[in-house]
């Protein structure tokens, strides 16, 4: 157990003066004394208001006592304060006079106005009832207004001033502007506006773009501000923002024509002049996001390319990769892939090559797209490879061969018996050593679309049963 202690607590006292000072804390610790201390504030509060009539009385017993100690020492009374204050009250009811008397001549010379105006003589007033009476019959009539009356006299005056310039022979004064049948003109401030912005675009890299740069999607001449804007001269950078700006803001048809002026030839000049020939990091980023408009990525950028006789598979190849990696929509895919293989496209290894990564998507194609595909391939069974046409070596190049076989894996069960047994005969004349067993044993495996639609349809009947 613990020891207890018999140690008692001293009480220390307060002073007197601090033991009659409270203190808030203390205060609020006594919970029975908070009444007492709310009435006593109370108290206070009703004795600092005081009514208008103490107030009153209190101010002039002040005065009072003020005159007498005044008196006391001067031997005179308060008399002067009241005189000024007398004064005062004088200066500011002369003030107030004047003002009255200025009004009121005022008012006098309002009415002198008003009595002069109506005072007009008859003839006077005869000239303006005949005014009136052609205001009111122009008002009645339709065809006729103020601003038709307005704008004939301007053109009768740009009339008479037009027949003499007309008639000068001075061939060269070049100010007055071509008319509008005779083609498009830029007027000069726009071209100096734009070849500052010119300048500007040849060196930029990052930051806000000009706004007179980001208004072009909206306005209808835009190809002839390129034309002042020179895109060969831009950095990659803004040949990006460019193609998103444009992209996003202007329709297909619109859009193609940026990519064929703007894109096409950028990325045709960056293969050709840079070492590596691959294109920058921005214009490959511009490529892909010129293709979230599909129809003007293929009519703009796509076909003007492949019907270029300079074409070569780097090129198809660059463009390729970007076409693998974004997904395009059904429609436009399957109808790229018919131009592709059409009987007017010749073989090439850049056609080729969007064959195959187009085959590749294994998007669910029409029956129509798939007939073609199958007719394309056919067209080589004819020529077997090392064999001599035109005094030339036709060999087909292993970009063809994949194709046929990401064709095979993905299509065998949409194609109908027939052309089974045609794309067979054309591995048999056409195949290649390693990937032709491959393509054989996908077209031996797949089922063709009329056996599998009866299939389909028995099977539903057996479950309905």
């Amino acid at each position: 157990m613990g020891r207890i202690s018999n140690r008692k607590k001293i009480v220390k006292h307060d002073p007197l003066i601090e033991s009659n000072v409270v203190s808030k804390k203390q205060q609020y610790r006594h919970g029975n004394k908070k009444e007492d201390i709310n009435s006593d504030d109370e108290d206070v509060e009703k004795e600092t208001f005081i009514n208008s009539k103490q107030t009153k009385k209190i101010l002039d017993m002040a005065k009072e006592q003020q005159d007498e100690i005044f008196f006391e020492e001067t031997g005179k009374h308060l008399n002067e304060g009241k005189n000024i204050e007398v004064d005062e009250e004088d200066e500011d009811e002369e003030e107030q006079s004047e003002f009255e008397e200025d009004y009121l001549e005022y008012n006098d010379d309002i009415e002198e106005f008003a009595n002069d105006f109506a005072e007009v003589d008859p003839e006077e007033a005869r000239i303006l009832e005949e005014y009136l009476e052609k205001s009111t019959k122009t008002k009645a009539a339709p065809g006729l207004t103020l601003a038709d009356k307005i704008l004939n006299s301007i053109k009768a005056k740009e009339m008479e001033q037009a027949e003499p310039s007309s008639n000068n022979d001075n061939l060269n004064d070049f100010s007055a502007a071509p008319r509008r049948d005779e083609g498009v003109a830029l007027p000069p401030k726009i071209i100096k506006a734009y070849s500052i912005i010119q300048q500007i675009l040849t060196t930029w890299t990052h930051g806000k773009l000009p706004k007179l740069f980001k208004i072009l999607p909206s306005l209808r001449n835009w190809q002839d501000i390129l034309y002042v804007l020179q895109p060969e001269t831009w950095t990659p950078h803004v040949i990006y923002e460019a193609t998103k700006l444009f992209v996003s803001n202007l329709n297909p048809k619109e859009a193609a024509k940026f990519l064929n002026i703007v894109l096409l030839p950028r990325f045709m000049t960056e293969v050709a002049e840079r070492e590596k020939h691959d294109v920058s990091y921005h214009t490959y980023r511009a490529m892909r996001k010129s293709l979230y408009k599909p129809a003007a990525f293929f009519k703009g950028f796509l076909f003007p390319l492949l019907e270029q006789e300079s074409c070569n598979s780097r090129e198809a190849l660059l463009v390729g990769s970007v076409l693998a990696k974004v997904s395009v929509p059904v429609l436009h895919s399957s109808a790229a892939l018919s131009w592709l293989v059409s009987q007017e496209r010749e073989m090439t290894n850049a056609n080729m090559v969007f064959i195959r990564v187009l085959l590749e998507k294994r998007y669910a194609l029409p029956y129509q797209v798939i007939d073609e595909c199958v007719f394309y391939f056919m067209r080589f069974r004819n020529v077997l490879d090392g064999q001599e046409v035109d005094e030339k070596t036709e060999v087909l190049p292993l970009v063809w061969h994949k194709a046929f076989l990401s064709f095979a894996t993905r299509y065998k069960n949409d194609i109908t018996q027939d052309q089974r047994d045609f794309l067979l005969e054309v591995l048999r004349q056409r195949g290649h050593k390693e990937i032709a067993k491959e393509i054989r044993k996908e077209l031996l495996a797949g089922i063709s679309r009329e056996f599998e639609s009866t299939i389909s349809y028995n099977q539903g009947d057996i479950e309905l049963s």
